[in-house]
């Protein structure tokens, strides 16, 4: 726990120095960063009441009304009656306020754009899913829904050293389950069959979330393999929804039956076959990944 204290605190400090946070005059004008992210949430939102601008931004709301009232003094916005309810005053921006907003927008893009500016594509596609990725692992709900793709170049690699790192944490699983992940997934890229295997990926805004593969074992079965999700990602539905979508890619193929290998402590997995009419058919006690594990065959007709 230390070093992750020390190591987010010491990005805090960074950060801070680096955006001007703590600057009087933010980006050079007359506002704060406070100030500046209060005036970026009104033109967004307007019109907004101030409890409702206070509940978005999570700040006290005595500090929200403080600033509110200076950017009344300052002519930026006006503040209306509400005739449902006379506590409630929505706010919109003046001319002048609209006009203030759009110069530390412009400037704060420039900004941003300056400090990105040396990176190259794949520096920024990086930069892009750590912000995404620190968002999920300290907030999961920041961020909503997800989406699903075909894997791309890079991904199959990834996917292999994700899972043994999270299988070695949970289970102890070690080099035997690399192995393991590792011969699958080269197998799976040195031999695959367009239009007959596929592997797929659930993303949260770029992160990659998790993923599945289907490939083909002939005489008309098919194989889910390597179904797993991240940890942060957990609860959304996604490994249902890589499971629906293994099935719906076998049954258009006209497979006949679609069979997995799973361990029998992974009770979520187990969990998720079931609801999709899976049914287990054998078991047997392996020690492939350096322990003792219940092995499990599970099979879905498609016939």
């Amino acid at each position: 726990m230390e070093p992750t204290i020390i190591a987010l605190r010491g990005f805090n400090r960074f950060y801070t120095r680096l955006v001007g946070a703590l600057d009087a005059r933010f980006l050079d004008t007359d506002v704060t960063l406070p100030e500046a992210r209060l005036l970026f949430e009104i033109a967004t939102r307007e019109p907004a009441t101030a409890s409702a601008l206070q509940a978005a931004m999570g700040m006290d709301a005595g500090y929200v009304s403080r600033i509110v009232a200076r950017f009344e003094e300052r002519g930026w916005i006006r503040r209306d009656r509400d005739d449902a309810d006379s506590r409630a005053r929505p706010i919109r921006l003046t001319d002048a306020g609209r006009a203030i907003f759009a110069t530390i927008d412009t400037r704060q893009r420039g900004a941003v754009a300056d400090l990105v500016a040396p990176l190259d594509a794949v520096g920024r596609a990086d930069l892009i899913e750590a912000v995404a990725r620190v968002r999920l692992l300290l907030d999961p709900a920041s961020i909503d829904g997800f989406a699903i793709r075909t894997f791309r170049t890079g991904d199959i690699g990834r996917i292999a050293a994700r899972q043994s790192i999270l299988y070695a944490e949970s289970h102890g699983w070690g080099r035997g389950l690399e192995v393991v992940e590792g011969e699958v997934t080269t197998a799976f890229l040195r031999n695959f069959a367009p239009g007959r295997e596929q592997c797929w990926v659930a993303e949260i805004d770029g992160v990659m979330a998790g993923s599945v593969f289907v490939t083909d074992e002939g005489d008309g079965t098919a194989r889910l393999r390597l179904l797993y999700v991240e940890p942060f990602a957990r609860g959304r539905g996604i490994g249902d929804a890589l499971v629906a979508t293994c099935i719906g890619f076998v049954r258009d193929r006209g497979y006949a039956r679609l069979t997995l290998w799973t361990q029998a402590v992974l009770e979520t997995a187990r969990r998720i076959y079931a609801r999709h009419g899976f049914e287990q058919i054998d078991e047997a006690v392996h020690h492939g990944f350096g322990q003792p594990v219940a092995g499990e065959t599970w099979r879905l007709s498609l016939t």
